[in-house]
This record gives structure tokens, sequence and C-alpha cells, in this order.
């Protein structure tokens, strides 16, 4: 674990939603299958639909009709199956999601540590909202900066500086946790250190291989960090 010296003045921590708290696989899967199968398809392997995860809806909609990381489907074809994802993934949003391992018990320790906490994610606020509310995890966050809050997604920079400004630091007092590239890249452009958890989506990327400050197996283990430092 790299710790950089800058964590000792940490004054606040952006969290990954997706894959980082709540392993939401389930339902967004289930919600891929019932519009493929209302437009004709088969269902998808519920590995094949984690890999398409963390760019936004809009691209996990893509990447289910295409089979393909970067390809888009037709736009009319497309805005018929977005139609129908959001209506399934209205129905079952929040219905299978898990807290992942120390989640709880990390934002915890760090709300007691008086950090600010704040999510940053893709997902749009239609979903991001009602399944923080239903998980109960909308208590801890001063900030929900969503994939439709600002004019660009991660990895991007803009959402986190966002955050950053509405929660009230400067970008050098906050950490980012994540759990893919994404959050990597966001946060270096940012000015941000990351540090990514092994267990989320990241597109079947390696996460040994991306830019971050270190790399952490809960978040408990980086509120233990944050406390030592």
């Amino acid at each position: 674990m790299n710790t950089p010296t800058l964590l000792k003045n940490c004054e606040a921590v952006l969290f990954d939603l997706d894959g980082t708290l709540l392993h939401t696989l389930p339902d967004l899967a289930v919600a891929v299958n019932a519009m493929r199968v209302d437009l004709g398809y088969s269902v998808l392997p519920e590995a094949l639909v984690s890999k398409f995860v963390g760019k936004g809806a809009e691209n996990l909609v893509h990447r289910s009709l295409t089979g393909q990381m970067h390809e888009l489907a037709p736009q009319d074809q497309f805005a018929k199956a977005y139609l129908l994802f959001q209506q399934h993934y209205d129905r079952v949003n929040g219905q299978h999601a898990q807290f992942y391992d120390g989640v709880l018990e990390g934002l915890t320790q760090m709300a007691q540590m008086g950090l600010r906490l704040a999510v940053v994610t893709n997902k749009p606020a239609r979903y991001t909202l009602p399944l923080l509310q239903a998980t109960g995890l909308d208590s801890f966050f001063a900030v929900v900066v969503c994939g439709d809050t600002c004019a660009h997604k991660k990895p991007h920079p803009l959402p986190l500086l966002y955050a950053c400004e509405t929660i009230g630091v400067w970008p050098e007092a906050a950490l980012m946790i994540g759990d893919s590239l994404n959050d990597a890249q966001a946060a270096q452009a940012a000015g941000i250190p990351c540090w990514l958890v092994p267990y989320g989506y990241n597109e079947d990327r390696d996460i040994l291989q991306m830019p971050c400050a270190g790399h952490i197996q809960s978040l408990l283990q980086a509120a233990t960090i944050l406390q030592a430092a």
C-alpha cells in the first residue's frame, strides 16, 4: 500500500457506487436480459454483463446490444432498447443489491473520524438516489454526483472536481475510492489520489496495471489506514 503523505491531511472521501459500495450486477443483469428478451434476443450470462458495466446506463445498453465494448447500436434500436431497460431497471433497482464486506463498517468509521463523504457515480440520478435510499446509504453522504449531474462522466475529472467544490474541500485534500480505470483516470486528472478495490466491475481489466495510489481489500481497511495516517 502506497500511502501518500498528503493523506495525513485528508478531509473528504469520494466513492464510486456500483462495484465499490454495492454489488448491483444482479439487478443490472436482470434489466438487461429482460430488455433483450423483449427485443427477441437471447439472455446474456451475468459474467458478460459485468464487463459492460462502468460507463453509464447508455453504454451498458449499447454494449448489451452489440456485444462489443466500443460499438454503438443503430440509433432507432438503441432508443427502443434504452426505454425498455429503464422500465425494467426501475422495477428491479435495489432488489438484489448487496453490500460488499466492510462497506458499512468502513463508512461508519470514516464518518466518526469527521471525514466528509460523497458518492461520484456514472449511474443516472433516476437510479442512484432511490438505490441509496433503499439501502440506507444516503445517510452517509453529504453530496451525491450522478452520471447526469455534470456535463461529463468519469473518466473525465469534472464529476470529482464538482464533488470537491460542493462538499467544500480542495482536490488535494480528498481521496477517491473506486473499482475501475474510470475512477483511476478521473482521479488522476483531478489531482486526487485514488485507491482501488479488487472486487468490482473493471471492464475485465487488471486493476494492478491501473494508475492509482494503492489497492485496498475493503472500505474498512481504507478507514483503518486513514485513521492511522
